[in-house]
């Protein structure tokens, strides 16, 4: 396939049902963490292709955090390969949902829902996150407790960073644990999220990273903009930068 190398799936993880991460050994160009890739398959003798954030850090063998589509043309084969299982990787990493786009700031907040967690992750296990912002924030919203992937390792995170990172849990369904119950823009509305992340918003020092549902993203951007934040762009600089998953 054009633009794209052969790889061969490594390992698997399954945190859920349709809920995994497959680490993928392949040789692609150098990437910025945030960026993706395109994976592809040949289905029914079509190659149908479909674009993932890489969540592992740069130099680190390929992770990818998937969560299955019912219906969907690719997700389905995705989660059921299996070590030893090929799959196509583009060799070139795109997008610009990286730190290299954030503006100068004190506060960094990574707000996911779902698999938008992947690019954070990438983001959280380099070091330039770490040289450049006082203080982190992740968020991860999910409908179950048992979708709040990769738990332990932002825990350990945050143990290592102690007084620089904290996370914060929030699910919609079910039972939640220990987690905030509800959505991230209802607990961002009423000030729970702030105050158990123990970080409050500022628009004179925080910019926001929001990844994952699109009408998360949407409401979100709403709500911040009553504080005060709007969206960052070039030309007009401001305190949102966000990436859709659907």
């Amino acid at each position: 396939m054009n633009g794209f190398e052969q790889g061969r799936v490594a390992a698997r993880h399954d945190w859920a049902p349709g809920l995994i991460t497959l680490t993928v050994d392949a040789g692609i160009e150098p990437f910025n963490a945030g960026q993706f890739v395109n994976l592809g398959l040949e289905i029914d003798g079509q190659f149908v292709r479909r674009s993932y954030s890489i969540a592992s850090v740069p130099g680190a063998p390929l992770e990818f955090y998937l969560k299955e589509v019912p219906g969907g043309a690719l997700t389905p084969h995705l989660t059921r390969l299996t070590p030893g299982s090929t799959v196509w990787v583009e060799r070139k990493p795109q997008g610009f949902f990286t730190l290299a786009y954030v503006p100068p700031c004190r506060e960094l907040w990574l707000i996911a829902t779902g698999t938008g967690l992947g690019p954070f992750l990438a983001m959280l296990r380099g070091t330039e996150i770490w040289q450049r912002f006082e203080r982190v924030s992740v968020v991860h919203g999910a409908r179950l407790a048992a979708h709040l992937s990769y738990a332990e390792e932002l825990a350990a995170l945050g143990a290592k960073h102690l007084g620089r990172l904290s996370y914060t849990q929030l699910v919609s369904g079910g039972s939640h644990g220990n987690a905030l119950p509800g959505r991230v823009t209802t607990a961002f509305a009423d000030g729970s999220l702030e105050a158990r992340a123990g970080l409050p918003l500022d628009p004179n020092r925080s910019h926001l990273l929001l990844c994952g549902n699109p009408d998360m993203i949407l409401e979100l951007t709403a709500v911040l903009a009553t504080r005060g934040l709007r969206k960052h762009r070039v030309k007009t600089p401001g305190h949102i930068t966000s990436e859709k998953y659907w």
